[in-house]
């Protein structure tokens, strides 16, 4: 029989929709528990580690979004084909993870002055730095983020993409051709296709 999986995360997009990309590409069955944030403080402890996601297959749970994500990819067919690709991908999925933190470094800052005070060099210095960096790297990956090829990372990045344009209040790749391009593309895989038609509309 096949394994048994069943997700645990808030009902939004985030670090939890990159693991519904990788099983839906997959094609594997799943079930989508979507917690509201006022039923968290009760559910916490039952995690392994008092966050989400959490990936239980077959009852075990599994933690940590990138390393669930990383084990998928490689159950459906999305990793490298070596160890050197395996590393072309992680570079870039850090890259996107260091694209993540530093925009949410600003967006959960409490504190309204200080809030203000990060947005002006997240949004004139460290995006203007990144961003051209990622929309390079796809072009010199032949339209992708790592090997020339459609691997996880691409399914990641355009994951959490909807998260970080919330965050932001703007598109990311809109002034990126080949952001926008690698987008469109992984929108346009049949079975991802499916998952975003009949997914709960979240904007983030």
């Amino acid at each position: 029989m096949a394994p048994k999986y069943k997700l645990t995360y808030f009902a939004i997009k985030a670090l939890g929709e990159p693991i519904r990309f990788l099983l839906s590409y997959g094609k594997i069955e799943f079930e989508d528990a979507r917690l509201e944030f006022e039923q968290w403080p009760s559910m916490k402890a039952s995690m392994p580690f008092g966050q989400v996601p959490v990936l239980e297959i077959d009852g075990k749970k599994t933690w940590q979004s990138l390393a669930i994500c990383r084990y998928l990819g490689k159950l459906v067919g999305l990793a490298g084909a070596n160890d050197w690709e395996d590393l072309q991908i992680d570079m870039a999925i850090e890259t996107v993870t260091d694209l993540r933190l530093k925009i949410a470094n600003f967006w959960y800052e409490t504190d309204e002055a200080q809030k203000a005070k990060k947005k002006e060099p997240l949004l004139k210095e460290i995006l203007p730095f990144l961003l051209p960096r990622l929309d390079n790297l796809v072009k010199e990956n032949g339209g992708y983020l790592a090997n020339s090829k459609l691997s996880w990372a691409d399914l990641y990045f355009i994951g959490i993409l909807d998260y970080l344009n919330f965050m932001v209040e703007f598109d990311l790749t809109k002034d990126y051709s080949n952001l926008a391009a690698l987008k469109k593309k992984v929108l346009e895989i049949p079975a991802i296709k499916e998952w975003v038609d009949k997914r709960p509309n979240t904007e983030w």
